[in-house]
């Protein structure tokens, strides 16, 4: 990585949850290996246009029984003071008359990757942008369904959300100052919408900027590590809470919650691997979750789990 930056030839990487199967090839090779992807107004392969057809998912998710025991379990790692935020994650089972290429091509987000008929992300979540010399991150959380009443006002007052946005925030400060100098939080909190399959949300993220060195080039893989895995996926504090991740959860999350990205040769943007979809054993998995701190409620996170299941239409 670190020799094809500083050459400035483009390169597509993506990496996975458990840092145990990166992928890393120049630009030309990447769809021949299997891989579209689409980073902001850059892709490497022709749009399809797709009719604006609804797009009906049915959804089976985790049973709320199996949801309760990893809860739990949880929760008393967090009276037990080893996590003080966890994002616990499952996947449900869902059914849909498209294939994982046709939602790609559907799908409207400013990050979407597409692997062979495997899995497809089309994340809403920045995880690193580097331009200038500047490296930003942009941690996404907290999400709220936007037809409830005065769903911005409870998503922004809300004290579970402002906890865990706060965590998360200080988190990435804290990520970002091992790699940059002059860190600062330039947004706090703002909101977007999403309109989707089945309704709209509201999500909240908040951008944090730092200064790399000019040689960051022959840095990048150490600035990219460094920062892995991506803390609004995993928790606080981050070693630990992983840790316990891993304990909870069914099996290895794979590439959902890695990251990929795109180097042009000069600057760098990426993804965390959220909205992510994926063909195992013949069936549809939609992997999805919340954080959970202290003043989490069981049912609104299961809810919440389930709210995150949707394909961005436009």
């Amino acid at each position: 990585m670190s020799a094809m930056a500083s050459a400035q030839r483009p390169f597509f990487f993506l990496i996975d949850f458990e840092l145990e199967k990166p992928v890393l090839c120049p630009l030309e090779d990447a769809q021949r290996l299997g891989f579209k992807f689409e980073v902001k107004s850059f892709r490497n392969f022709k749009r399809k246009n797709r009719k604006p057809n609804p797009l009906a998912l049915s959804i089976s998710p985790i049973p709320i029984s199996t949801y309760t025991k990893a809860y739990h379990k949880v929760k008393d790692e967090i009276f037990k003071g080893n996590t003080f935020l966890l994002n616990l994650t499952f996947p449900s089972v869902i059914h849909s008359p498209l294939d994982l290429e046709e939602v790609f091509h559907r799908a409207r987000a400013p990050y979407k990757l597409l692997y062979h008929n495997q899995f497809v992300v089309y994340s809403p979540e920045c995880f690193i942008k580097i331009k200038d010399n500047l490296i930003h991150s942009y941690p996404m959380k907290g999400t709220i369904d936007a037809k409830l009443p005065d769903a911005k006002k409870k998503l922004e007052t809300d004290p579970k959300e402002i906890n865990e946005h706060n965590t998360i925030v200080d988190l990435i400060r804290n990520d970002l100052s091992r790699v940059a100098n002059k860190v600062t939080v330039n947004r706090f909190r703002y909101l977007d919408k999403i309109k989707t399959q089945k309704n709209e949300i509201y999500h909240t993220s908040s951008e944090i900027r730092g200064k790399l060195p000019t040689d960051w080039k022959n840095q990048l893989p150490e600035i990219i590590l460094n920062m892995l895995p991506a803390g609004s996926i995993c928790g606080a504090p981050k070693t630990k809470t992983v840790s316990i991740i891993k304990k909870v959860e069914q099996g290895p999350r794979g590439y959902y919650t890695g990251i990929f990205g795109y180097f042009d040769g000069e600057n760098l943007d990426s993804a965390v691997n959220i909205r992510y979809l994926e063909k195992k054993d013949n069936q549809l998995l939609y992997r999805s979750g919340g954080g959970i701190t202290f003043l989490s409620n069981l049912e609104s996170e299961y809810n919440e789990l389930i709210e995150k299941i949707y394909v961005p239409l436009v």
